[in-house]
């Protein structure tokens, strides 16, 4: 399944291949001039190349390294124990250090998984290094904090228009090994909607290209998120509405979903009422990084502010 990808048939093997900031890719890049990758912790948003960077250093030096699923079996504290008793205890077959690395570790429990993995680091620090990957560093224990150098995933305004092209020829590169038509403009509208997601944009890539072109017929598909209906809904109280928006609207990225009704909202409500919708918005936001269904999240985030909210 992996192999069908295209986010994983195309990740890049080498740091140099990686679309990340330049400051990132020199830090990662030294790494593997040294031919050591001490603990990190990789923070920033989804999609923005942490794991794959973490497992092209490996890559590149040859080093044995273990993936461990925060969101998935990392949540079990004796599944990870057991994991991780076996691979760290056993000799690495290039000879060299080993690595684990913990994608998602913002999703693993704070009050026990989190301080076992802490043991292991000082437990294996002789010949396991740790790499842990995260949206929301402030759900990573100090404990882990300290004994890790931290690289903040931020991308710099003034380095957004090279990394968005970069990512438009790569892509175009893609579609052409898979031999999809494509207007060059259709692409560069997919990425400006999910930029810097890359992973987003590829898996949005390659659904669209199940046809054999990528052209203007999909334009409709990827416009922008109308608030209109969706505040005319709200405020008719017309949940069924309300739901058929979320499906219309749930493929797109949360955070943005999220911030368009926080932009939005203000204008179609009563002035009591905003201070009330804007808790509710942050309050399902910041669930939204944990829940297992994002439409069942965001559809009772908005039936809470239709309730609880007086619209004009």
């Amino acid at each position: 399944m992996d192999n069908f990808l295209w986010v994983e048939q195309h990740r890049p093997k080498k740091v140099e291949d990686c679309i990340l900031p330049e400051g990132i890719k020199e830090s990662c890049q030294g790494f593997v001039d040294d031919g050591k990758i001490p603990n990190l912790l990789l923070s920033g948003g989804a999609g923005v190349g942490k794991t794959t960077v973490a497992r092209a250093m490996c890559d590149e030096i040859g080093l044995d390294y273990l993936m461990i699923n925060g969101s998935n079996e990392g949540r079990n504290i004796d599944t990870v124990r057991t994991t991780l008793q076996q691979y760290c205890s056993s000799v690495s077959m290039t000879g060299g250090r080993k690595v684990v690395i913990v994608d998602e570790a913002d999703y693993m429990n704070a009050e026990s998984v989190q301080p076992a993995l802490r043991g292991f680091i000082e437990k294996f620090s002789s010949n396991v290094s740790f790499i842990f990957t995260c949206n929301f560093r402030n759900r990573i224990i100090d404990p882990i904090h300290s004994r890790c150098s931290v690289i903040e995933f931020t991308l710099p305004n003034s380095e957004k228009p090279k990394l968005a092209t970069t990512c438009l020829s790569r892509i175009k590169d893609i579609l052409t090994s898979h031999e999809i038509r494509f207007e060059e403009k259709v692409l560069a509208e997919l990425i400006m909607k999910h930029f810097p997601d890359m992973r987003r944009v590829l898996n949005e890539i390659q659904r669209y290209s199940v046809g054999g072109v990528i052209d203007a017929g999909i334009l409709a598909q990827i416009g922008e998120i109308n608030l209109n209906e969706l505040m005319k809904a709200l405020k008719e109280k017309h949940f069924s509405e309300v739901r058929k928006w979320v499906v219309q609207n749930v493929d797109n990225d949360p955070s943005t979903i999220f911030r368009k009704i926080y932009d939005g909202a203000s204008g179609h409500l009563k002035e009591t009422s905003v201070p009330q919708a804007i808790l509710i918005i942050a309050d399902y936001q910041y669930k939204s990084a944990f829940v297992a269904d994002q439409e069942i999240n965001l559809v009772a985030c908005l039936t809470e502010m239709m309730v609880d909210c007086e619209f004009k």
